[in-house]
């Protein structure tokens, strides 16, 4: 499945264009609203050239519009490579959606393997082994080996989340305007979901996706259940006429804060009051990178190579490239200490998220 960097605009531009609109936000500003506002003061906006193809003489400036024109004839290109790219994608969805149903039958137990490529799987085969149903905490397990995750989930989100049987994506809109994540669950006694969904709203512009907006499902909780949320009691103050203590509620960190991504306030150019300042605002594009980079790391990683995670085996080629056995050992003539090849450790691509509207549910934020 191919994935979509996110494009950057630039605020700088805007404010340029649009003194009268961005003149209510501040210089150090990296995060604004997608908002129509803007996208109509921009349209039949003249383009200005830059001053210096007004410096060019008439025989260079005549190569340069040769050069624009060489630039029009790429840029035909890529919007076909992007269609064709998006037919693609669709075509081969489909072909993968077989392998995904026998997959979450055989980690159900809805369809059994009858025998076994390993003989060292049959050696440690024993009696309660066997009457296991399925692949117990198959998607958990998967979950907690990708680095990305791993850091989302907290202890007590693990008893919910073995309840997990599947998750799925789907892009939505052709071509793709976005992605839906959907996280199938099994009855359990944290919440009534038996479907958690998390939905990235993409526009295009110039070609590269833009994140509109991010909602994520309600969570209805059981009560007492709300692993999102945890109780603090606090003695009362000494003196005080009240001896009982003081029971309080307080966001906590949970990876179902997934399904609740952080929401942007609104932007009104007639009320100063709205604005947020520039270190806010950077606190909360680093909100809204993370919740990408988590949503693409399901769509790309976790989904379509959900055994190799769980077995161990995606975690060392996604950190540092397939593995050739043939590869020798390099000495360093100046160090003898170091040996091997140095690899970089890489960890999933983030995109720049600078302008973008978000909602989330009105029950809890991510914080």
């Amino acid at each position: 499945m191919g994935g979509y960097k996110v494009g950057v605009r630039d605020l700088a531009d805007l404010n340029s264009a649009l003194p009268s609109v961005t003149s209510a936000l501040t210089a150090d500003d990296r995060v604004s609203r997608l908002t129509e506002m803007f996208t109509n003061s921009l349209v039949g906006m003249p383009v200005q050239r830059p001053s210096m193809l007004d410096r060019l003489s008439p025989t260079v400036r005549k190569r340069v519009e040769a050069l624009r024109a060489i630039q029009s004839q790429h840029d035909e290109l890529q919007r076909k490579f992007i269609e064709e790219k998006a037919v693609l994608e669709a075509k081969y969805q489909k072909l993968y959606e077989p392998l995904y149903v026998k997959r979450y039958e055989i980690v159900n137990g809805v369809d059994e393997v009858e025998g076994s490529t390993d003989e060292r799987v049959e050696e440690h085969l024993t009696k309660d082994a066997t009457e296991e149903k399925g692949v117990p905490d198959f998607w958990l397990t998967a979950m907690k080996t990708n680095e990305v995750l791993a850091e989302e989930i907290q202890e007590h989100d693990e008893g919910a989340l073995k309840f997990l049987k599947d998750i799925r994506c789907c892009r939505i809109g052709n071509p793709s305007k976005g992605f839906k994540l959907e996280f199938f669950f099994d009855l359990n006694p944290y919440f009534k979901n038996s479907v958690l969904t998390k939905t990235y709203h993409m526009s295009n512009s110039d070609d590269d996706p833009v994140l509109e907006k991010a909602v994520g499902t309600q969570i209805e909780w059981y009560p007492g259940k709300c692993l999102t949320q945890k109780v603090i009691k606090k003695k009362p103050k000494k003196g005080s006429k009240n001896t009982k203590p003081i029971i309080k509620t307080e966001n906590c960190e949970s990876f179902f804060n997934f399904f609740s991504p952080p929401q942007l306030p609104e932007v009104d150019d007639e009320d100063d009051d709205d604005d947020i300042d520039g270190f806010a605002a950077e606190q909360l594009e680093n909100l809204i990178e993370q919740d990408y980079d988590i949503g693409s790391t399901f769509r790309d990683k976790i989904i379509p190579r959900a055994v190799l995670w769980f077995a161990g085996e995606a975690y060392q080629e996604d950190d540092y490239g397939p593995i050739d056995d043939n590869d020798d050992e390099e000495e360093n003539d100046n160090d003898g200490e170091e040996e091997g090849k140095t690899r970089k450790k890489g960890g999933p691509e983030q995109g720049k998220l600078s302008q973008q509207q978000v909602d989330k549910p009105a029950d809890k934020s991510k914080q």
